[in-house]
């Protein structure tokens, strides 16, 4: 791709470090796996609220970051293995503090009740010595995941305060284009 492709159609990786881009709604519930009750609710109770933009009246639309998208897939999880609200939001407060590149490191465990964050081999070892039936989120695997959900979908950029959305193009209308540009 060239320069300006790579402008107007943002990679996830990308999206991993600019603050300007985020993800509708709709995208960043079907990239968690989770319903669009879920997503508004943990929205409006604070779980996981959208860091690059918060609704703010009608017709204005929440945009997630990739570590929001991200950390509401961890939820999910924790929440399908019975793991309380309250525990969970302990535990997402301990992920938001965190930048995304050092969450490519954190497994957490969880017995079911309690959630531990683990970093180093070691720290796994002796929480599985302990005997507790405990199951594990690698969180550099659920990064690859998410990843890959929203390599289908466009970012949007926040410029001046408006969003700025990428034009989709079909395979016909990029073909013409280049014909054209060429």
């Amino acid at each position: 791709m060239g320069d300006g492709q790579d402008a107007l159609f943002p990679s996830p990786d990308a999206a991993k470090q600019d603050d300007s881009l985020g993800y509708r709604g709709t995208t960043a519930w079907q990239a968690a796996g989770i319903t669009y009750r879920q997503l508004d609710y943990w929205a409006r109770t604070g779980l996981v609220v959208p860091s690059v933009r918060s609704a703010s009246g009608s017709g204005t639309q929440r945009l997630y970051s990739f570590k929001d998208i991200l950390v509401l897939k961890v939820v999910k999880r924790l929440l399908d293995t019975g793991v309380s609200l309250q525990n969970i939001r302990v535990a997402v407060d301990h992920l938001r503090a965190r930048g995304v590149e050092d969450l490519a490191g954190v497994t957490l465990f969880s017995d079911g009740t309690t959630v531990y964050e683990c970093t180093s081999p070691e720290e796994i070892v002796d929480l599985l010595q302990g005997g507790q039936g405990v199951f594990g989120i690698a969180i550099g695997g659920t990064m690859r995941e998410v990843t890959g959900s929203l390599a289908e979908f466009p970012a949007e950029r926040i410029e001046g305060g408006e969003v700025w959305v990428p034009p989709t193009q079909d395979e016909l209308s990029r073909r013409r284009n280049a014909r054209n540009a060429g």
